[in-house]
């Protein structure tokens, strides 16, 4: 019997993909639940399982074609199987293993593209994305090298400017694309303030140990910026909400994204119901993220929807910056460095460790009170963390 291998249905936010490499040839021998090809969206890479085992008999859509939801990609013959099976196993005696290496040398586009710009064997390259596969970081890294190999024999011309040209992943230009809506259709302004981390990180270094050996989980900074947030957004809400038309929407919910760093760039997952989790609920779910993110598992329901966001730039070493909304959400706070700095505490100059705060909000829904008192809100929440407890 024949059946369509179809893409996976998307969410409501995803409309298309694009295909990337097929894993398998026409003719080729297919389990059930294999993985056939991967799709690339604009949030995360969403892989193609066999849905029955057979052979491949069709492959209808090409690498690099855009697709959506539900269209077929290829066929499979389920009758071929047992004939398809003997053939697969027999060369396995009769032919030598390749270099494994060599069987995990799947290629992202980009990377193939420069790959073959540069002559560099992707072969022989170690990929460090998922599964393998070879990014072009990757490629880069390697076609670097023997350009400074060779540099003090072949010098570039004189006056000459290399260039290279490169076409945006799908997520890149998803993310341009947003960015640049979210500056021209909200009213985007930014207020600081400054935090003293002294408190957290004195709560932080006393029960650090206890806390992983209790829960499993290294004790952050990123779980008291969440419990800080949420109880301002408590005490002002419309910096929860979102616009939608000429309505404001409050949401009874705080669903709070983390920008998290991936080999594919920035991705926001949600935590959902934020208010309902404990410290170390959240500092699992961060650390469940980050490897999902890391190994591209990141599935489309963990990015959708959201309230509010954190970025944290200090991470990169980053002393102020402006973070940019995340479209529908109103609002976004900036977590920065942390250095030692003298500041003022009773008359005397005294050295702390101090952190600036960046909250962007949208003026459209969000008057400079509201955004200004919830900064300070959370500041007060963490330079006093019993007020977290306390619900003060």
């Amino acid at each position: 019997m024949i059946i369509d291998v179809k893409v996976p249905m998307l969410s409501e936010s995803v409309s298309e993909g694009t295909l990337l490499e097929w894993k398998k040839k026409v003719g080729e021998a297919v389990a059930r639940d294999e993985i056939l090809i991967d799709i690339e969206t604009d949030k995360v890479v969403l892989e193609v399982p066999s849905p029955q085992a057979g052979v491949l008999v069709e492959i209808v859509a090409q690498d690099g074609e855009t697709v959506v939801a539900d269209q077929v990609l290829a066929r499979i013959d389920t009758a071929a199987t047992a004939a398809a099976e003997a053939p697969v196993a027999a060369p396995a005696e009769a032919a030598p293993a390749a270099p494994a290496a060599a069987q995990n040398n799947a290629a992202m586009p980009a990377a193939a593209k420069l790959a073959a710009e540069t002559g560099v064997d992707v072969n022989a390259l170690q990929g460090s994305g998922r599964d393998g596969r070879v990014l072009k970081e990757d490629v880069q890294n390697v076609a670097a090298k023997p350009a400074a190999a060779a540099a003090p024999a072949v010098a570039l011309p004189a006056g000459a400017r290399p260039e290279e040209r490169v076409p945006m992943s799908r997520l890149r230009a998803r993310v341009a694309e947003r960015l640049l809506a979210s500056q021209q259709e909200n009213a985007i302004l930014t207020t600081f303030n400054e935090v003293n981390m002294k408190p957290i990180m004195d709560l932080r270094a006393k029960y650090k140990e206890k806390f992983e050996k209790e829960h499993g989980v290294k004790l952050g900074f990123m779980s008291f910026f969440v419990k800080a947030a949420v109880a301002a957004l408590k005490k002002y809400p419309v910096v929860n909400a979102s616009v939608d038309g000429k309505d404001i929407v409050y949401h009874g919910y705080f669903d709070i994204g983390i920008a998290i760093g991936s080999p594919r760039g920035l991705v926001v997952p949600i935590l959902r119901d934020a208010d309902q989790m404990s410290i170390a609920d959240i500092e699992q779910a961060i650390v469940d993220y980050a490897k999902k993110a890391k190994d591209g598992k990141i599935a489309i329901e963990d990015l959708t929807g959201g309230t509010f966001s954190i970025t944290n730039g200090g991470t990169f070493g980053s002393m102020m910056s402006t973070p940019i909304i995340n479209p529908p959400q109103s609002a976004i706070l900036g977590m920065h460095a942390t250095k030692e700095r003298a500041v003022v505490e009773n008359g005397q100059v005294v050295v702390r460790p101090m952190m600036y705060l960046a909250l962007s909000y949208d003026h459209r829904i969000i008057d400079g009170r509201e955004a200004v008192l919830t900064l300070v809100a959370i500041k007060d929440a963490l330079e006093d963390p019993a007020r977290l407890l306390l619900d003060l």
